[in-house]
């Protein structure tokens, strides 16, 4: 009898092939392309996903003041702050916050959908957010990336 054993194999981060994506986040709405760049980021879209190793790409992300929210989140939405020490609590609201830094507000929507460990701080870092339409990685030649919902 003869036994056709499947083996799963865990790739190794010497054998991950990363590669560099651009997004253009104008006119986008938050919540769903943070989803979708997280995916990214973490590597589920590569069938050799391995949980525990860092095979995610890239992403440089332009546009990011041109960002949208649904519904009244542009009124309601706030960022909370606390030093830790008594009376620290600091809180922003969205449209403050769009004015001052809007690579904020993306980098933190997506960075809040990744792991929370070494891993996720270490994916946390391949996420490049730019307010303009100017950046600096020409060199790594990144590649347009389409989202299946736009």
């Amino acid at each position: 009898m003869e036994t056709s054993a499947k083996i799963t194999k865990s790739v190794r981060k010497e054998d991950t092939d990363k590669k560099w994506w651009i997004v253009d986040a104008a006119d986008q709405v938050l919540g769903r392309l943070a989803s979708q760049v997280a995916a990214v980021l973490r590597g589920k879209h590569k069938p050799d996903y391995t949980p525990h190793i860092d095979c995610g790409d890239y992403v440089i992300i332009l546009n990011a003041d041109k960002i949208k929210v649904t519904g009244k989140r542009a009124n309601k939405k706030e960022y909370i702050h606390h030093s830790l020490y008594p009376g620290g609590q600091k809180i922003e609201k969205y449209k403050m916050v769009m004015e001052t830094k809007p690579s904020f507000v993306l980098e933190h929507a997506i960075k809040g959908m990744l792991p929370k460990n070494r891993l996720g701080k270490k994916i946390g870092k391949n996420l490049k957010v730019y307010a303009g339409t100017e950046h600096p990685h020409s060199a790594q030649k990144p590649e347009n990336l389409q989202f299946k919902y736009n």
